[in-house]
């Protein structure tokens, strides 16, 4: 009879590996179904430009067409055309860069669309219900920015949105059902800050909303079945990270502190299930990369540990692929890896 462990283990398969190792990359589902990875950090800590995507079906990677810049710490956006938007991020001298470009899946090939009006790293990018791109705060090189932006993919266009109330890089944004923005923590001028705001696409305007137990940056969030927002882990004013989990209400503007996780960690990625369970995965911890991995279920607020991955890492991406599968690629430990695995 096979052992406990190895049946634990048969939760996670290891996928063909990347061409390149990287981290601080992204990753995004396309309409067909495969993955793009763009950019990110190589083993020397420089900015890559090369691009790769993943197919489920065959388990492969082929390398496409590079972006016209390097970038790192950027974010890319699915459109409602299928064309995948990369806005901003560090080039190779560590500057924060206002460029974007889109890439089109049906031709595999790069445009150069019009640059933001500041430039910025660390910031957040959501689609919105018409369809247009918000990129909010971020790091300019020298500051954190309050700054936010609109694209247009029909003009290829930005236009300045009004600013949030206090300035953030490394927060989260998630988009609500009825189409607005809420943005949380993350850090300031100078220290971790536990404020939340809502962004209204239609006022453009924002209001300043119940702040968070803790203070933190580098977490997750993760917007439920039922509505609610899930902020789990990052790191405090000490920089050490954490294991604690708070719930957000939008219907009530209240904020409450569920049951921590088993493992303090930043640097890693939490994805809804279909089940409307959330996997949390890898990261750091006080000092060591985890591979170490919990499921929180909303309906009992407990969280479970589950089988850990191959290979501990943080600064990974996590993707749900269209059957419900965890597509997990690259990330750091002791330097960029090119492995994924498959919850």
């Amino acid at each position: 009879m096979p052992s406990l462990m190895y049946l634990l283990n048969l939760v996670w398969t290891t996928t063909a590996s990347m061409t390149y190792a990287r981290d601080y990359h992204t990753a995004s589902v396309l309409a067909n179904g495969t993955v793009l990875v763009v950019g990110g950090y190589n083993i020397n800590s420089t900015s890559l430009s090369s691009a790769e995507l993943y197919s489920p079906s065959t388990n492969t990677w082929i390398t496409i067409a590079n972006m016209t810049y390097a970038r790192a710490f950027h974010t890319a956006s699915v459109l409602a055309n299928g064309n995948v938007l990369v806005v901003g991020g560090y080039n190779i001298n560590r500057s924060s860069l206002s460029s974007a470009e889109l890439y089109n899946p049906s031709t595999n090939t790069w445009t150069t669309t019009a640059s933001m009006t500041y430039a910025r790293a660390y910031h957040t990018a959501s689609v919105l219900a018409n369809g247009t791109v918000l990129v909010v705060g971020g790091y300019n090189t020298s500051t954190s920015l309050s700054s936010a932006e609109l694209y247009n993919p029909s003009t290829g266009t930005w236009t300045t949105a009004a600013s949030m109330t206090y300035a953030r890089r490394i927060h989260t944004a998630s988009v609500f059902a009825d189409g607005t923005v809420f943005v949380v923590g993350g850090f300031s001028t100078s220290s971790i800050v536990s404020s939340a705001e809502l962004y209204n696409p239609s006022t453009n305007t924002w209001t300043t909303k119940a702040s968070m137990t803790y203070p933190r940056r580098s977490q997750t969030a993760a917007v439920l079945v039922n509505g609610n927002v899930l902020v789990v882990g990052g790191f405090n004013m000490n920089s050490s990270s954490l294991s604690s989990a708070e719930l957000y209400n939008p219907s009530t503007n209240t904020w409450i502190t569920i049951a921590s996780m088993t493992y303090t960690r930043t640097f890693h990625t939490a994805s809804v299930l279909a089940n409307g369970k959330v996997l949390v995965v890898g990261g750091y911890s006080n000092g060591n990369v985890v591979g170490s991995v919990e499921l929180y279920d909303p309906s009992t607020n407990t969280w479970t540990t589950t089988a850990s991955m191959a290979y501990p890492r943080d600064y990974h991406t996590a993707s749900v692929l269209t059957n419900g599968t965890i597509l997990v690629i690259g990330g750091y430990n002791i330097g960029p890896l090119n492995s994924a695995e498959l919850y």
